[in-house]
């Protein structure tokens, strides 16, 4: 080939036709030509030999070893090495823990042992006595073989793992037990207040709502004769305003220094003089070692005193009674737990004319939502109080 063959021919035989195959590019070029030849050689322009060319299966392979994108996002980056983390190296109180273990091992070689470990020890060789059948545990007592209540899911246990666990129910207190008023959750409405009511129960039930109008407008009757001028006074005027403004400030010094202003004193002498005698004579008596005046009793007969004493324990008792009737009265009554003062909500009535004679048409009265608020404050449940206002900023 390389003594009878042209040049081109033997770069043509020299190419293998799979490569030839893989190649693109136009073939007609001198360049072309040359890629060609360099191919004959065995080499490429851009690589080593064929042999040492990765094959698809080892390519394939490479990229199933490779990590994937989103692993490697997630990977640390920064050259700066983390800090120590302080507190995965900390136990909890390691100090008192290694003091106890210390504690221990030491009674250990002395041959005593905890006080836990005593007192379980103790437990176990002692049990408690069986309490008596009306006693509070007296149904843990029972044998485990009994089937278990569903209300009562710590049925068969013991006790003190009860008690330890704080698994066992707390005592309530005895305040706890008592109703902070004796008024009914719901109460119910008058009959004249029913869809379809009797022409006396309406009407009564129409006197209670206009007795109530009648009392709010006595009070604010009452409240603007309080508020309003007098019939005697008039109004201030400025010369009114200026006169008492200046009362007090332009006072007269006439009649300062005349004779007889300064014989006050001595012409009440006379009838001070007793009186003065007196408590001088008592104290010059007391200190002179008089015996003091016998006391108002003394003279009294003992039945006498007897009888004040009965009198004054019937007053105590009858004000004891009337303090009792008074808080029983009182007992169903809203107390004042805060700022405002409990106010008892309209009577839900209908007119005469309002009434009728089909549901459909019957129009509602009330809001339940806003009656069972009103029923808490009314029991002293909550205080009661009004909607916050917002201003606007």
């Amino acid at each position: 080939m390389a003594a009878g063959g042209s040049g081109l021919e033997m770069r043509r035989i020299s190419v293998d036709p799979a490569l030839r195959q893989r190649r693109r590019g136009p073939r007609n070029k001198k360049w072309g030509w040359r890629r060609l030849a360099q191919e004959a050689a065995g080499e490429r322009t851009s690589g080593g030999l064929l042999s040492e060319k990765r094959t698809k299966v080892h390519k394939k392979s490479l990229l199933l070893k490779k990590p994937l994108r989103v692993h490697l996002i997630l990977e640390n980056t920064s050259k700066v090495p983390a800090p120590k983390d302080v507190l995965a190296h900390q136990v909890p109180n390691a100090k008192k823990l290694r003091r106890k273990e210390q504690l221990w091992e030491k009674l250990a070689k002395q041959g005593e042992l905890p006080r836990e470990v005593r007192r379980a020890q103790t437990r176990l060789l002692n049990p408690p006595a069986a309490r008596a059948p009306g006693h509070r545990g007296a149904a843990l007592l029972r044998p485990l073989g009994l089937r278990q209540p569903p209300d009562r899911p710590l049925f068969g246990q013991d006790e003190f793992f009860l008690e330890q666990t704080k698994k066992e129910g707390v005592k309530r207190p005895p305040r706890l037990h008592t109703r902070p008023s004796q008024a009914p959750a719901v109460e119910v409405a008058p009959a004249g207040a029913s869809s379809n009511p009797s022409f006396e129960d309406h009407q009564t039930l129409l006197s209670a709502a206009h007795e109530v109008e009648l009392q709010r407008q006595k009070e604010a009757e009452r409240l603007e004769r309080q508020l309003a001028l007098p019939a005697t006074e008039q109004a201030a005027t400025q010369e009114s305003t200026f006169q008492e403004l200046c009362e007090g400030l332009l006072e007269e010094s006439d009649g300062e220094g005349e004779p007889g202003q300064g014989e006050g004193p001595e012409a009440g002498d006379a009838e001070v003089c007793p009186t003065s005698a007196r408590l001088a004579a008592g104290t010059a008596g007391r200190v002179a070692g008089c015996p003091a005046p016998a006391p108002a009793l003394a003279g009294v007969p003992a039945a006498r005193i007897k009888a004040q004493v009965a009198l004054r324990l019937a007053e105590l008792a009858r004000r004891r009674r009337q303090r009792q009737a008074r808080r029983e009265a009182e007992a169903d009554k809203a107390r004042r737990l805060g700022r405002l003062k409990y106010q008892a909500a309209d009577i839900d009535v209908q007119l005469s004319w309002e009434l009728t004679d089909s549901l459909r048409t019957l129009k509602p009265e009330g809001n339940i939502l806003r009656d069972r608020f009103r029923s808490f404050q009314r029991r002293n449940r909550i205080d009661p109080r009004e909607r916050a206002k917002f201003k606007r900023k």
